[in-house]
């Protein structure tokens, strides 16, 4: 009896402690990643890196400001095309999940869901590049806008289904149309749900950049027109981390540190949301 109990507490022991070493190896990493990325960036942030745009080749200074504005206009666009259709998408989903052609839309939001975004960007320009014969941020957030899609769409028929079927019932037997019905009660029960959903898509698709450099190309300058080439903050780390002068490289840490912290904070504001979802 005595030889088992030990037995027990050295497994007990062992499993912790592999569980401890597997909980380091992913840790570990992550911090040293962060580490260097505010070691090297932190020191190149001032205010010009705000609000100038890149500076000619051996001139020292210039920022990103271009790229974080196309940024903003790239999501923002890919958001307005990419978030009502998952959202509805996943409503019919939820209302309608039983029949052939629900099953065949989760299998292809799983499959999309999967794709490299490279690939996605190569069906972007294919689709948009090619016949308006020219790269554009109209491209580049409708390639965002695909790897939006599955994202919200299957987080969004998630939370829906965790909404209790009697608020459905009553709803119903209140004669409240069923369209009203999913838009006002369903959708409303889930928001908190829906908004962590969202927030995930939108961090996912900041830092993207093998889409964009077959759609929206970059841009040194101002971009007034999402039909022409526009700047991102990933295009920019990536042109300026490949450069040969150090100011670029500098800056391209810089990039990185502004677009991780940006990532961060959404992932901790979707944590949030999904933290009171669960709380209620």
């Amino acid at each position: 009896m005595m030889q088992s109990m030990a037995f027990r507490k050295a497994k007990n022991y062992l499993m912790t402690f592999l569980m401890l070493a597997a909980t380091a190896a992913v840790l570990i990493p992550l911090g040293l990643i962060f580490y260097h990325i505010v070691k090297m960036g932190v020191s190149s942030l001032s205010l010009d890196f705000f609000i100038h745009i890149p500076k000619p080749t051996g001139e020292a200074g210039g920022g990103m400001a271009n790229g974080m504005a196309g940024s903003l206009i790239m999501i923002g666009m890919a958001s307005l095309i990419g978030l009502p259709i998952g959202i509805f998408g996943a409503i019919y989903l939820a209302e309608y999940g039983g029949s052939k052609v629900s099953t065949s839309i989760r299998f292809a939001a799983d499959v999309l869901s999967g794709t490299p975004s490279i690939i996605t960007g190569m069906v972007a320009y294919t689709l948009l590049v090619v016949p308006m014969k020219g790269f554009s941020a109209l491209a580049g957030s409708v390639a965002l806008a695909m790897i939006m899609i599955p994202i919200v769409l299957r987080t969004t028929e998630e939370q829906l289904k965790m909404v209790p079927g009697s608020l459905r019932e009553a709803s119903l037997a209140l004669g409240v149309p069923l369209w009203r019905t999913s838009l006002k009660v369903t959708l409303r029960s889930a928001l908190s749900g829906v908004l962590t959903g969202i927030l995930l898509a939108i961090a996912r698709v900041a830092g993207e950049t093998a889409p964009l450099l077959f759609t929206a190309l970059g841009n040194s300058f101002w971009s007034k027109k999402v039909t022409e080439p526009m700047a991102a903050i990933p295009l920019q780390i990536f042109n300026f981390a490949i450069a040969p002068y150090e100011d670029w490289h500098r800056l391209a840490w810089a990039g990185a540190l502004v677009l991780v912290s940006m990532m961060f904070c959404l992932s901790l504001t979707a944590r949030y949301f999904g933290r009171s979802r669960h709380s209620e």
